[in-house]
């Protein structure tokens, strides 16, 4: 952590980073996007080393964010934490979470000679670079959220990645400090193998246990033997309390007790997000009313149970982008007395092109509660058949209206909401981004 660089490292160094800012610049200044790449891109180019020449100078360390579904809500809360207590964080915030994205965050921070002045360094990190950035980051604390299937088109089987995970945590130094969620077996089991430092987040509300085993699950047999696990209950997905009745494998003790910790954002979901930023914080040494203080005022990142007023309407955006994600956003509909819910599903790069992923979602639930249903996307007519089969009868009390073109479909959702109820827009991740564009008049990256 803060270590010097060389003379001759900091000549090239500082060529790299005033190439990247003169790209940014340009790239800004003709309203061509956010530049949360292409700099990061370019520089490397020039040093191959810039990730590790940038991340040594943080002074008290890098905090790698990874995971499935999470990253950029937990990294935005802790990121809040460190801030409230007056530390320097530099956070990818714009969610490019690949190594050029990396590199263009740290990048931002830094001054025309490369010199990078920050305190903390919190990096939301996509889940199959992990193995390739480590070494060079050297993170003081790794936070590990969950893992479950997405971009079928992209990735493996999650056992798969959680191999390739442990294989690289398990040679850093023993003073790193890893922090995997209890409640999911695959990390669970990843915990008890490293020889670094772990502590675990997770929940132990019994009252939160779902009624049965979701059909999106991805991970019910022991990661140990392959033993069918014993669940006593689960929160989402594979998310619970479990052990193997064969090798004794069972979830590792949290450090925290979940119910002792409040959240402002709805979704349980939000709730492992929560205790996983909370975990983090005290390990820094965070005290705990500033926690508290924090998560009590605590606003959503862009698309993740994001709250807008439009037209004096209230609109809650839940990123919805893989079959364990739209299942928790269709709970938190299904749980409210609204009945106005746009479903919007794209195929592009960031979204994953295979959208078969819509037959694991249970939106059967959605369809059985009735209401508007507004569809919309690049696969509108894939979701729309995914809705009607959805349901039990013909003569089921749901309104289905089908509008390829998105803005009309956000108007016509608008205006089927009463004024006192709230829409729901379960997006994935391209179409949030226009669908904010079109609510807010302004594009997020």
């Amino acid at each position: 952590m803060g270590n010097k660089i060389q003379f001759i490292d900091r000549l090239r160094l500082g060529f790299a980073v005033s190439v990247a800012k003169s790209v940014t610049f340009i790239v800004r200044s003709l309203r061509l996007g956010a530049a949360s790449v292409l700099p990061g891109s370019i520089a490397r180019r020039i040093e191959p080393r810039l990730l590790q020449l940038l991340s040594q100078q943080v002074k008290n360390g890098v905090i790698l964010i990874a995971g499935t579904n999470g990253k950029t809500t937990t990294a935005l809360l802790l990121c809040t934490i460190l801030e409230h207590k007056g530390f320097r964080v530099t956070h990818n915030s714009t969610g490019a979470n690949l190594e050029n994205g990396l590199m263009t965050a740290l990048l931002e921070s830094t001054n025309l000679l490369g010199t990078l002045n920050t305190d903390y360094a919190i990096l939301e990190v996509d889940e199959n670079i992990v193995p390739r950035v480590l070494k060079p980051l050297q993170p003081r604390i790794i936070l590990c959220l969950n893992l479950f299937r997405d971009q079928l088109d992209r990735y493996g089987e999650v056992d798969t990645i959680s191999k390739r995970w442990t294989k690289v945590i398990s040679t850093l130094p023993t003073e790193t400090v890893v922090i995997p969620n209890a409640d999911d077996p695959t990390l669970s089991n990843l915990g008890q193998q490293l020889p670094q430092r772990v502590l675990f987040f997770g929940l132990n509300e019994p009252e939160h246990y779902l009624e049965a085993i979701p059909h999106a699950v991805d991970s019910i047999y022991c990661p140990k033997c392959g033993h069918s696990l014993d669940y006593k209950g689960v929160y989402l997905s594979h998310l619970g309390d479990f052990t193997c009745p064969k090798c004794g494998f069972t979830k590792s003790k949290p450090t925290l007790e979940s119910s002792e910790w409040s959240q402002i954002l709805v979704g349980l979901y939000n709730k492992y997000n929560t205790l996983a930023a909370a975990t983090a914080a005290i390990e820094l040494g965070v005290d705990e009313v500033t926690i508290r203080d924090t998560i009590n005022t605590f606003q959503a990142a862009f698309g993740r149970a994001e709250d807008l007023v439009i037209n004096g309407k209230r609109v809650r955006i839940l990123l919805s982008k893989n079959p364990v994600g739209t299942n928790e956003t269709i709970r938190v509909v299904t749980q409210s007395t609204d009945k106005i819910t746009l479903l919007v599903l794209n195929d592009r790069t960031p979204d994953g092109t295979d959208v078969s992923w819509i037959w694991d979602v249970d939106t059967e639930k959605l369809v059985e509660r009735g209401g508007t249903l507004v569809v919309s996307g690049d696969r509108v007519y894939d979701m729309a058949l995914r809705l009607r089969y959805s349901q039990k009868s013909p003569e089921s009390s749901i309104n289905l209206i089908v509008e390829e073109d998105l803005r009309q479909a956000i108007a016509t959702a608008l205006e089927h909401t009463p004024e006192n109820e709230t829409l729901h827009i379960l997006p994935t991740y391209s179409a949030m981004l226009e669908v904010r564009e079109v609510l807010t008049g302004r594009k997020i990256l």
